[in-house]
């Protein structure tokens, strides 16, 4: 036989005829006994093991954590590192426009400033008097020994009496804020940036009839590699434009609220333009006009901070709140801007002055007073249009101009005076010195005088 030579394999064939109805049978061991007895005993062993093993884990876990942290090692409970996992997963911002936020108050914090009021104030201590010393040196001490207690000054001691929020304007240090923020002459300014770093602040100028005024800060010093001594720059906000404010446009408030939480952040839209209101504060009334409505959250602390768009632009500066819940104003930056620039060029605020004291004529003034017309700004009187013992400031350009107590101003150089194109707010349009032409009504008769406008200081 050879190598690959195999023996023939016949394979048996079983025939199937014969094992027809042939049965398979099974024991029914489901059924039995034996069989539930140790399908129990298998579930009894089960939980015990689990419960046995829950218990001397949980042990063994105590007494390993207990030993570690006897070592100073700390062994992190299995939920808290579950959580501990999750929040440290950074935070991603859900929306465009809440991404625009969160952008525009990383880049204009720095230039968001705090101002600290401090001013000398007395200190008063507490000493008692005996109302019968002259009747004791004659008679003798009285048994009952009676003091009255009185009060005398003590020298003096700087203490913080207010705060308000400024922003840079410019790289050297100009801060744009509130006039109210800054009115007390004998008080002292100093400015906390976001840093922490404070700064002595020098008022350069405040506005003479709007909420605004320019103060200063000096720059460090530092020096370069080349041991050169360098001012270091500041950082600055950009300004916008609020003539294309539009109402429900998103607005971000930056601010130093209640004058103890530094940059605090407040969103909104803008909720109404052109308001008017009468704003008080210590030692000042005042009416502003052309106010941007806002129902992002101005508290107190936060006047003189920025009024900003999505783009990370100044379109308003901060100045009052409404004894109302989510009403807050804003002075416009365009009407900023001018004063800006002459702080920056003449060093002062050279405001347009006229020199009367009037009132803007309206529909009901006009029924009220049985006037002619129902327009125009009411010389001699005051602002409800009562009158009022002034009608020109002696000196002023109304005076020199012949102006006179019930006189009507109709128009200032061509434009018609209303309540929503005031006096007040045409005349910011022209510069000390220039020539105006002023249509008049005097008892019937409408009159047209030239006047040059002086200057009014602060």
């Amino acid at each position: 036989m050879g190598l690959y030579d195999l023996p023939e394999f016949n394979i048996p064939r079983i025939d199937l005829r014969k094992i027809k109805g042939m049965r398979i049978r099974f024991p029914k061991f489901w059924k039995s006994q034996v069989f539930w007895t140790l399908i129990l005993s298998i579930f009894i062993s089960s939980f015990f093991g689990f419960l046995a093993g829950a218990i001397s884990g949980g042990y063994f876990y105590s007494e390993v954590r207990d030993y570690l942290s006897k070592l100073n090692f700390e062994v992190p409970e299995p939920q808290k590192i579950i959580e501990k996992q999750i929040i440290e997963k950074e935070y991603i911002p859900q929306t465009t426009q809440e991404q625009k936020i969160i952008k525009v108050v990383e880049e204009v914090s720095p230039a968001v400033v705090s101002i600290i009021i401090t001013k000398d104030l007395p200190v008063f201590e507490e000493y008692y008097v005996n109302p019968f010393k002259e009747f004791e040196e004659f008679f003798g001490p009285l048994p009952f020994g009676p003091s009255i207690p009185q009060y005398r000054q003590k020298g003096t001691e700087k203490r913080e009496i207010g705060g308000g929020t400024g922003f840079i304007i410019s790289e050297d240090g100009m801060i744009l804020t509130n006039k109210h923020v800054v009115l007390e002459k004998e008080a002292d300014y100093t400015v906390l940036t976001n840093e922490g770093k404070k700064f002595p602040a020098k008022v350069l100028a405040r506005h003479p009839t709007q909420d605004l005024a320019v103060i200063k800060i000096e720059q460090e010093k530092e020096v370069d590699k080349k041991g050169r001594y360098l001012e270091r720059k500041f950082p600055t906000v950009k300004l916008g434009d609020s003539s294309k404010l539009q109402p429900g446009q998103t607005v971000i408030a930056i601010g130093n609220a209640l004058g103890e939480f530094r940059n605090t952040v407040s969103v909104g839209v803008v909720s109404g333009l052109q308001r008017t209101v009468t704003a008080s504060g210590p030692g000042m009334i005042e009416t502003l006009e052309n106010l941007i409505q806002t129902d992002a959250a101005i508290n107190k602390g936060n006047s003189g901070g920025p009024l900003l768009n999505l783009k990370g632009e100044v379109i308003g500066i901060n100045v009052a709140m409404a004894q109302a819940e989510n009403i807050g104003f804003s002075i416009p930056i365009n009407d900023a801007k001018r004063s800006i620039e002459q702080v920056k060029t003449l060093g002062r605020i050279a405001y347009p002055y006229l020199g009367v004291y009037y009132c803007i004529i309206n529909e009901r003034v006009q029924e009220k007073y049985n006037l002619k017309v129902d327009y125009g700004a009411w010389i001699g009187r005051e602002r409800y249009c009562q009158p009022y013992e002034i009608a020109t400031t002696p000196g002023s350009a109304a005076e020199e101009a012949g102006l006179q107590k019930d006189d009507i101003i109709l128009e200032f150089d061509g434009t018609k005076i209303t309540t929503e194109n005031s006096l007040a707010k045409i005349i910011q349009k022209y510069n000390p010195g220039d020539k105006v032409v002023l249509k008049i009504l005097r008892g019937d008769e409408e009159k047209v005088i030239e006047v040059i406008l002086g200057e009014r200081s602060e």
